[in-house]
């Protein structure tokens, strides 16, 4: 009851044209002074819509770059895997100005790869891969399949 009744007076006291009210109005019924509204000059307002603008021209420059190595590394994982091309990416990077690279961390990550895969495809990582493998089953196999195919060879011909 006494929100009620509060609330009831403290609108009839903005009506009265007391200063209660929110909104001021300016002589010639229009919108009010936007800097005035901010509790600010209007030097002081126009200094901060700059800076504003000056932020906002930085973040999308910093994301526009960020999107630009992101596409990076999608063009160099399609490079690597023999994908087709794309030609966003290749829009996305040219936007950024064609300096972006991978960002240092991926790159390490890459050279790591490559390294490997280098050594795989040496004949030393050859030679490591034979080591790995059990030749016990290899010839378990290899016997198994000559049997079976001995085996149907018999059962087919009658020269044998």
């Amino acid at each position: 009851m006494a929100f009620f009744v509060k609330n009831v007076i403290s609108s009839q006291i903005k009506n009265l044209g007391f200063g209660g009210g929110s909104e001021t109005k300016n002589e010639e019924g229009g919108s009010p002074d936007p800097a005035a509204a901010q509790g600010m000059t209007r030097e002081e307002y126009e200094e901060y819509q700059k800076q504003m603008i000056e932020e906002k021209i930085e973040r999308d420059a910093t994301f526009t770059h960020k999107k630009a190595e992101r596409a990076c590394l999608r063009v160099h994982l399609r490079g690597k895997y023999r994908l087709p091309k794309n030609e966003r990416d290749q829009n996305q990077i040219q936007m950024a100005g064609d300096n972006v690279n991978l960002p240092k961390d991926l790159q390490k990550m890459v050279d790591e790869d490559q390294e490997e895969e280098e050594n795989k495809d040496s004949i030393l990582g050859q030679l490591q891969n034979l080591q790995n493998v059990d030749f016990d089953t290899i010839r378990e196999k290899a016997q198994t399949t000559f049997t079976e195919i001995k085996q149907t060879a018999e059962q087919k011909c009658s020269v044998m």
